[in-house]
């Protein structure tokens, strides 16, 4: 979640003026807005979300405390690939998030056997990704999900139909998936060569080297 500052300041002689900070993240609205409250000079405080929620104070601070605990400040990097010779697919995802004041990265792959596509392979890997994410224990939370596939992006964003069986299939699982953890996901596509970590998961699972780890980061 991110968040948004909008107050009102007061001068001692009564000049008035408006200020409306940058998208911050919500341990760090907490901490200005605590700081402008204290200068006693704040006739209006607004706090809001990206979805234009307003937050009280109290509120954000109830919800900070909650949120340390568990995996936050999420993002996923997902890429599938097919070798058409083997008729096998490898999946890499990189997921990076936030928990306990600290920041952590887990790489994970697969080496699967049962797909028939390329488009297959993206959606899997994305899967792949999400049941991570439950593993995690993660619900409830806004994720972004990155990818270089525009197919898989553009028809998760309702911007392209999708007319095949097979990845509509995906699509159900995924959404479904997705909907069951209250996940508000995000889907955003990047370049291949931007997508150079999962990429090379995915490359890795095709060559049979299997990756899981969790680092601190």
């Amino acid at each position: 979640m991110k968040l948004f500052i909008e107050w009102k300041y007061k001068t001692p002689t009564g000049t008035e003026i408006g200020f409306k900070s940058e998208e911050i993240t919500p341990e760090k609205a907490l901490l200005l807005a605590e700081d402008i409250v204290k200068t006693g000079r704040v006739r209006q405080l607004t706090l809001y979300d990206q979805y234009d929620t307003t937050w009280t104070i109290k509120e954000l601070k109830k919800y900070v405390t909650k949120v340390e605990a568990v995996p936050h400040d999420i993002t996923v990097f997902f890429d599938g690939g097919f070798d058409g010779n083997t008729k096998k697919s490898g999946l890499g995802c990189a997921i990076y998030f936030e928990q306990g004041g600290k920041q952590y990265r887990i790489r994970k792959n697969a080496l699967v056997e049962e797909l028939n596509t390329n488009g297959e392979a993206e959606y899997a890997a994305l899967h792949l990704a999400v049941k991570e994410l439950e593993f995690l224990g993660v619900q409830h939370m806004p994720v972004i999900f990155i990818g270089d596939s525009q197919g898989v992006i553009n028809q998760l964003n309702d911007e392209w139909p999708c007319y095949d069986a097979e990845l509509l299939l995906w699509i159900d699982r995924i959404e479904g998936d997705v909907e069951k953890l209250g996940i508000n996901p995000e889907f955003q596509l990047i370049s291949r060569k931007k997508n150079g970590e999962a990429d090379h998961l995915a490359t890795q699972a095709l060559m049979g080297v299997e990756i899981y780890s969790k680092s601190e980061i």
